[in-house]
Formats: C-alpha cells, sequence, structure tokens
C-alpha cells in the first residue's frame, strides 16, 4: 500500500482542486449561509463525469479506480463539503445498483446516473431506525404483478432531487436481518411524497428530506436482485459509503489545517506573529500527524476494495480515525482563530459543523467501534 498517487490520479487531483478553487469556493460560504442547492456547479461535475468516475464505461461511467474516487471526494470536500455528500449520496445509488441489480436494470437505471443524467439517491434511514437497520418498518407488499410500498424515509440526501432512488423495505416482517428488500424507485413515482430541506448543522447547501411513501406501485423487476437480500447488499454499499466519509473527513480536517496555517503566519499577538508560539505550533504538529495516519487508513482501504480484498474491517478503521481526527482538527483550528474562529469571519466554524456530522452518517463512531472488534474477534456475520 502506498500514498504515491499515479500520473493520472494526480491530473485528476490537480484538476478537481483547481475546479473546487476556482469554481466551488467562491460562493461556499453563501451557499452555506441560505442553504441553496448548488445545481449548477453539481450539473458541471456531472457533466466532467465525476458522478459516474467508477462505473463501468459500458454504461458511461468513467471505469477509474476506487482510490480515484476518494482523492476527487477529498478535493470536494476541502472547499465545500455539501457538494461532497452530494457526491457521496448519489454513488451509494450507483453503487447498489452497480453490484446487485441485472443488466436490464442496469441499462435502464444505472446509465442515467453515470452518464451524468440523473442525480441518484439511497434510502435506508428512518425516523426511528438510523443506526439501527433491523427497525425499518418501511414495508414492501406483493401486489398483483408488482409490488406496494409504503413507509417514512428520513435524513435522505439528495431525496427531492434524485431522479432515482435505492429504497430498503420490509418483505418478511417475521424475519430478522433478512427481512429487508432493496427497490428502485423513480424519483417522479406516483405516491412519494418530499419534504423540505432539513434545517441542519452543517452541510446546509445538501439536499437532506424525508419521504412518504404511500401505496407507491412498483414493477416486479424493481425489485433489487434476491427478495430478502436487501440487509446484506445494503452492508456491502456501506463498506464503500464508509470510506467515501473518511475521505470527505479527511477534505475538511485538511481545511483546517491549511487555514490555520494561513492564519497563524499572518495573525500577531503581544508583538509577535502567532506562529512562533509554541502552544499553537503543537496544536499544528497534531493536526498535520493525524490526518496524515487518517490519509493512509482512507488509501488502505480504498486500495484493498480495488484489489478485490474484503475491506469490512480497514473501512470502519478509516470511518472511525479519519472522522474523530476531521472533528479534533476543527475544534483546534476554532481554537487558533480565538474570537474569529467562533463568527462566519473565517470557514473554520462552518469546517467544524461540517466534521461533527462525519461521526455519525453511515454509522456513528460507536457502530464503526462495534464492527472493527466483531470482526477481530472473527464474529465479521453477525446482523
Amino acid at each position: 500500500m502506498s500514498l504515491e498517487l499515479n500520473d493520472e490520479q494526480l491530473k485528476l487531483r490537480n484538476l478537481v482542486r483547481e475546479f473546487a478553487r476556482s469554481e466551488l469556493a467562491p460562493g461556499a460560504a453563501q451557499r452555506d449561509a441560505t442553504g441553496e442547492f448548488p445545481a449548477d456547479q453539481i450539473r458541471t461535475l456531472q457533466q466532467m463525469g465525476f458522478f459516474g468516475l467508477i462505473f463501468p464505461t459500458r454504461f458511461g461511467g468513467g471505469g477509474r479506480d476506487f482510490a480515484s474516487y476518494v482523492i476527487v471526494v477529498e478535493e470536494l470536500a476541502r472547499v465545500d463539503a455539501s457538494i461532497a455528500i452530494t457526491l457521496l449520496a448519489h454513488t451509494l445509488c450507483a453503487t447498489h445498483i452497480d453490484l446487485f441489480a441485472s443488466e436490464e436494470q442496469k441499462e435502464k437505471y444505472l446509465a442515467p446516473l453515470v452518464s451524468g443524467r440523473q442525480l441518484g439517491g439511497w434510502a435506508l434511514s428512518e425516523p426511528d431506525a438510523g443506526s439501527d437497520a433491523a427497525g425499518i418498518r418501511t414495508m414492501a407488499v406483493a401486489d398483483g404483478e408488482g409490488w406496494r410500498l409504503d413507509g417514512n424515509k428520513y435524513f435522505i440526501s439528495n431525496g427531492s432531487r434524485a431522479g432515482t432512488l435505492v429504497v430498503m423495505a420490509v418483505t418478511d416482517p417475521a424475519g430478522t436481518s433478512g427481512k429487508l428488500s432493496a427497490f428502485i424507485v423513480p424519483g417522479d413515482v406516483e405516491g412519494l411524497g418530499k419534504g423540505k430541506n432539513l434545517d441542519k448543522l452543517g452541510y446546509r447547501a445538501s439536499d437532506t428530506v424525508a419521504l412518504m411513501l404511500r401505496a407507491v406501485r412498483l414493477p416486479k423487476e424493481n425489485l433489487i436482485g434476491a427478495q430478502n437480500q436487501g440487509f446484506h447488499q445494503a452492508m456491502h454499499v456501506l463498506d464503500a459509503g464508509r470510506v467515501g466519509i473518511a475521505a470527505m473527513a479527511l477534505g475538511i480536517g485538511r481545511a483546517c489545517l491549511e487555514d490555520s496555517l494561513t492564519y497563524l503566519k499572518k495573525r500577531n499577538a503581544f508583538g509577535h506573529p502567532i506562529a512562533e508560539f509554541q502552544a499553537l505550533r503543537f496544536m499544528i504538529a497534531d493536526m498535520a500527524t493525524e490526518l496524515d495516519a487518517a490519509r493512509l487508513l482512507v488509501m488502505r482501504a480504498a486500495q484493498m476494495k480495488d484489489r478485490g480484498i474484503r475491506f469490512t474491517k480497514e473501512a470502519s478503521m478509516a470511518k472511525l480515525y479519519a472522522s474523530e481526527a476531521a472533528t479534533r482538527a476543527a475544534l483546534k483550528a476554532v481554537q487558533m482563530h480565538g474570537g474569529y474562529g467562533y463568527t462566519r469571519a473565517f470557514a473554520v466554524e462552518r469546517y467544524l459543523r461540517e466534521a461533527k456530522l462525519c461521526e455519525i452518517g453511515e454509522g456513528t463512531s460507536e457502530i464503526q467501534r462495534t464492527i472493527i472488534s466483531r470482526e477481530m474477534l472473527g464474529e465479521g456475520g453477525k446482523p
């Protein structure tokens, strides 16, 4: 495992970094303040191929490795995490279809997602079922030649804008982890209600809504894979998703470090640049060391996925460490900026709000520790 990027990855990183600097950075603070969805910027990123980067070329994707994807996520999150999380949510949907759908389903639903014509969403969480996927209450009942879905989903990123959603629902009420199935749900299907963007602490420009499914009827071919295999499918999708969250955390943490370095060199106190103060220098040293360690964990998990090696434990390790390192970096960044860090005059207050979600989304830190310990004890198959 190496942190050294190949020529293609370096070109990709430089391309995304420059785009983020010139096109995303100028409006990031304003979008955060107003909650305006960055529709134009997302559309441009779709046209540039970033929303299909890792998917098969035969469906219009880029055919790139997963390590390239985490590079893109980090660079976007460094500037605007709302845009990064939009990509993450889209990728969960497309990944689920790519891994488990039939060829016919891929032709119909994956191709628009990865070619940039549609945005995707992935609907697992519910008002009473976040970390506890076994608590899902949305029901899918066989109805004539198809299925009828009824229930509520919550915290669904891209939920009101997705052209295609993957929705998890109960198909065996008497089962445990095997009771769920996954369904492809068109974003404009009759009976699908969409709430307003939630008033969130961070990621305010991302589209995060409740979905209400009221007698949503789907043809039988919209079931993904075999019935009652949704939980198994979701766990595979979440492995990759957690590496994406870790990369997003890494980007936020890097923003904290780089902005703090700039501030320390410019700010004076007691007649000296504050960069001369040992306490602040130690903060910088800790931030840099932890972020480098996080990058190693992220790239290890990404490269294991690219080699087809089971990476459940490594994904959780990367997500756990990178997310908590990002929060520590954000707290230090605010502290180093003093009173200014507690205002909107500097972006570090936004980074703190954004970093915290990385410890919650796609499995809290406590869930990651549970997964890691199970894997270490040889209990990886437990639900």
